[in-house]
This record gives structure tokens, sequence and C-alpha cells, in this order.
């Protein structure tokens, strides 16, 4: 599943082609994603301006003149594809714009999703009221990291991947952030002194800005815009690399399932 960097990537990416653009025809080759396309998605669509992209946690934000923003989710397979040279079966939902820039989203799996919101009720948004500050703003600092987790008993990775805790964090990039900071993921969240949270928050930010700058990590169907395939997976320390030697002290990384999903780490660098 594309995750935050992936989303990141794709939005700048867009943000080339559409920002300040009119969008001049609006088609959609089918009636649903995940769940159907908004019944009003053509028509407010159609003749309105970009007025900027952006992107909360794991969703992409495409702002027009009229108020509404097209909120988009890219599921587990889904990308956008500019100028495509030909059309293609899984491109469900397809944007022009008035200087000639076509743009398709382009989902095979269907588990994406295109919501229409008042902009100035996003935060209000069901998909947004309950989350957690973004990882790379001012709001995740030390403090508040730490006032979240104190007293928790549950271990530190699952509660990082908890959208209201802190919103966008995906797998991928809390098992590298945990090890760069040197915590084991299984350790109990409030256990963590103020000097490992202080390391971690630091890391998170660096692991997840890295990636963006890097386009990604190419998982499966994931790539950018422009076609491009992400290459930070030839970055990751442990994701991934279960059996492997650690990178830094040449012990074998190992693997845990929580929550049902994979975690990777190394015994001996985290403590």
């Amino acid at each position: 599943m594309p995750e935050l960097p992936e989303v990141e990537t794709t939005v700048r990416g867009l943000a080339r082609y559409l920002e300040g653009e009119r969008i001049a025809r609006v088609t959609l080759n089918r009636a649903d994603l995940r769940r159907p396309f908004p019944e009003e998605l053509v028509q407010s669509l159609t003749g309105a301006r970009v007025t900027s992209l952006g992107r909360r946690a794991k969703y992409g934000l495409i702002n027009t003149d009229r108020d509404q923003t097209m909120v988009f989710h890219l599921g587990m397979s889904g990308r956008w594809r500019i100028e495509p040279e030909a059309a293609d079966k899984h491109d469900h939902l397809v944007l022009e714009t008035g200087s000639g820039h076509v743009l398709a989203l382009n989902d095979a799996r269907r588990f994406g999703s295109v919501d229409l919101v008042d902009t100035d009720r996003l935060e209000e948004w069901p998909a947004f009221a309950a989350l957690g500050p973004e990882p790379l703003g001012d709001d995740l600092n030390a403090g508040y990291l730490a006032a979240a987790l104190k007293g928790r008993a549950a271990p530190i990775k699952p509660l990082l991947l908890d959208q209201r805790i802190i919103a966008g964090l995906g797998n991928i990039y809390v098992c590298e952030a945990l090890f760069r900071a040197a915590i084991r993921p299984d350790k109990a969240a409030g256990a963590i002194s103020r000097k490992g949270v202080e390391r971690l928050v630091p890391e998170i930010k660096a692991v997840l800005t890295e990636s963006i700058d890097a386009g990604g990590s190419t998982i499966r169907d994931y790539a950018q815009p422009n076609g491009e395939l992400g290459y930070f997976a030839a970055n990751w320390r442990v994701y991934g690399r279960e059996g492997e030697p650690c990178l830094t002290c040449d012990s074998t990384i190992r693997r845990i399932v929580q929550g049902g999903r994979s975690t990777f780490w190394c015994a001996k660098c985290q403590k």
C-alpha cells in the first residue's frame, strides 16, 4: 500500500500539471472504486480551477476555486498516470485540463477512493476528524509524543501505527525509524525514556523525508505519477530483511508479527 512518502511524491508530481489549471473535462469510466464516486463529482469539477494541492495523512487533496476539495486515497495499487500514451482499462477517473494535460487515476484492485468535501470543513470530515498531527509538521515533537505515550503498556510499534497518535505513519517507516532510534518494537510505549522519545521523533521525520526525496518505496504496483519507480527501498536497514545481517552490527535481522503486521528489527541494536 502506498504510504505517506508515496502520497507526498504523487501530490508533488500532480501539482506540476494541475496547480492553477482549469479542469475542462472529467471522465468516469466506472461507477466506483472501493465505494461509489460522488454523484456530483463531474459537475462540481468541470470548469473548476485547481488552486492548490496538498496531503493529509495518506490522502491526497486537490483544492478548487469552488471551495471544494477532491480527496483521493490510492488504496493498495492506485497511482496517477500523467499524459498517458494510451488509455488503460484501469484508468477509472480521467481529468483533462484547459491547457491539454491528461491525468488518469489508475487502480487495478480498486481499493482506492475519491471523495468531494467542502474545503472549509476538511478537518471535520470523518476520515480526518480523529487524526493525530502530521509527522513532518511542528506539532509532532518530543513533548507531544512523550505525553501521548505516557502510561501506555502497549508495544510502541502498534501505537506508532495508530493514526490517532500520528497521522500517516505506515509499517515500513515505523520499522525503520525504531531501528534508527535504537528502540525495540515490542517495548512498552510508556517505558520509553524521554531521551528515547527525543531520538525517535527526529528519526521519524528523517526517514520520511529521505523517502520522499527518493521518490518513495516501490512495493508491488506503486509508481510515481511520471511512471518512475521510487528507490528508497534500497535504503531499508531492517524492513524486509529477515535473516539478513544487520548493516550496523552484523547480527541477524528478526521478524515478528504485531497486530497482523510484520515487524523487522535487530535485537542487538534495538534495546
